[in-house]
């Protein structure tokens, strides 16, 4: 009996990765507010009553593919705001041009929906992103240039660093989507993200000396 309920919720969570692989990859040309169900259960090859054994609605779907897109990058994230100084702003850059290449679909995806037109969506993305926030304050309070930091400034400063990525991300993705994307290109993206990093910690280490 337990040999055919593993069977079957093998089989569950293989209909349901299909789903979300089917929607990922009609999200490539729309957003998700424009996304029909029947559209993912027809690239799936079910019916649509299918659907609902998975998902609530297309915008709980929606939310199954945030965490699909950011939950896996807590840990790497983690590990990488634990180094310090100039290796920081390397390996941070190095994981985000690794992760934008590997899974172009789902940063897109991040991309158009953080301000998009389903609420849910919205919501999930902000609250990831507040998680990865507090993650990397933990980490920042741990330097020797956290020393008289407040907990909101600390907050604030990790909230800069996780925008940043973002934007550093974006800029990834459009070098890799541009019609000719080029070696030259891609190391130009980094030098600006690299440059845009180190100014952050650079306006850090005088935000003490400004407050007073």
């Amino acid at each position: 009996m337990s040999h055919t309920l593993g069977i079957r919720q093998a089989q569950k969570q293989k209909t349901r990765q299909a789903f979300l692989d089917a929607a990922l990859a009609l999200l490539e040309e729309q957003s998700l507010s424009s996304l029909g169900l029947r559209e993912v259960t027809r690239a799936v090859g079910v019916a649509p009553t299918a659907f609902y054994r998975h998902f609530r609605s297309t915008a709980d779907l929606g939310v199954a593919l945030v965490d699909e897109a950011l939950g896996s990058l807590h840990p790497m994230v983690r590990t990488t705001v634990a180094t310090a100084g100039e290796e920081r702003i390397t390996r941070a850059v190095q994981l985000i041009a690794g992760h934008v290449s590997a899974h172009p679909a789902h940063v897109r995806f991040i991309a158009r929906e953080r301000h998009g037109g389903v609420q849910p969506v919205r919501e999930a993305i902000r609250a990831q992103l507040a998680r990865f926030a507090e993650e990397v304050k933990t980490e920042l309070a741990k330097d020797p240039e956290a020393a008289g930091w407040g907990d909101d400034d600390l907050l604030m400063l990790a909230h800069l660093y996780v925008d940043q990525m973002l934007i550093t991300a974006s800029l990834f993705l459009e070098t890799l989507e541009s019609p000719d994307p080029s070696e030259a290109e891609r190391q130009r993206v980094v030098q600006v993200a690299t440059r845009q990093l180190r100014l952050i910690s650079l306006g850090r280490q005088h935000w003490l000396d400004q407050e007073s």
